[in-house]
C-alpha cells in the first residue's frame, strides 16, 4: 500500500505541476544532439531570437533548422563530436528530432508574440499591473533582472521576457521545465498582469 501510495503521489504531482525532485525526473530530457546553452549564450553572447526568429512575430518560437546551425559550424567547433553529429544530420538531410520540453495541451493556443510583446519593452517595476503598457510586475522583472526593485524602469529585450516562463535557459546545461504551465498558472499570471481570462483568449 505504500509503494501505491507513493507512485500515486509521484503522478499527481506530475499531473498537477512537475516531477517531484527524485531520480533525476525533474531534469531535462536528452537530447540527439547536446546543444549547450551555456557555451552559446553566456560565453558565446547569442541573443535568443537569433536561433528562435519567430518569437517576435508568431505563435511558436520555432527550433533552428539544421542549415541556420551549421552557418556557424560549417567552419567551428571542427573537433566536437556535438557538432560531428550535427555535421551527419547536414549532410543526411535529415531534419533533428529534438525531444520537446515545454508543452501545453494541444487544445491551448499560446501566441509567444503577444507575451514577448507585452513584457519587453521600457517597463517600470510595480507591485500591481495597470497600465499593461508601461508596467512590469516586481514578480516577473526578478525573473528578467534578478534585484529588480519597485520603481526601478527596466528596458527589457525581447529575448529577455523568455526567462518568465522557461527560466534562466542560459544557464542549462540540459533545458528542463521551471514553470507548471498548467492552466491555473496562465490563469494566475493573467490576473495579475491584467491580462483578459476569457476563455476564448487562449481556447479557440
Amino acid at each position: 500500500m505504500a509503494a501505491t501510495a507513493a507512485v500515486a503521489v509521484f503522478f499527481m504531482a506530475a499531473w498537477l505541476d512537475q516531477p517531484l525532485p527524485v531520480f533525476g525526473f525533474d531534469e531535462g530530457p536528452d537530447q540527439p544532439i547536446a546543444f549547450p546553452h551555456t557555451v552559446h549564450v553566456q560565453d558565446l553572447g547569442i541573443d535568443c531570437t537569433f536561433c528562435h526568429r519567430n518569437v517576435t512575430s508568431g505563435d511558436a518560437a520555432t527550433i533552428p533548422a539544421v542549415g541556420l546551425c551549421m552557418s556557424c559550424h560549417v567552419v567551428m567547433g571542427k573537433d566536437k563530436p556535438e557538432v560531428d553529429k550535427l555535421r551527419d544530420f547536414q549532410d543526411s538531410g535529415q531534419a533533428i528530432d529534438w525531444v520537446r520540453v515545454h508543452r501545453v495541451p494541444d487544445h491551448v493556443q499560446f501566441v509567444h508574440e503577444a507575451h514577448v510583446q507585452r513584457f519587453s519593452g521600457t517597463k517600470t517595476v510595480v507591485e500591481a499591473v495597470r497600465d499593461t503598457a508601461t508596467e512590469i510586475r516586481l514578480l516577473e522583472a526578478e525573473k528578467i533582472q534578478p534585484g529588480a526593485r519597485v520603481g526601478d524602469t527596466l528596458d527589457v529585450l525581447p529575448s529577455a521576457t523568455c526567462s518568465i516562463c522557461h527560466g534562466d535557459v542560459g544557464s542549462m546545461i540540459k533545458v528542463k521545465q521551471v514553470r507548471s504551465l498548467k492552466m491555473g498558472d496562465c490563469v494566475d499570471c493573467h490576473r495579475k498582469n491584467s491580462a483578459p481570462t476569457d476563455c476564448t483568449t487562449c481556447h479557440y
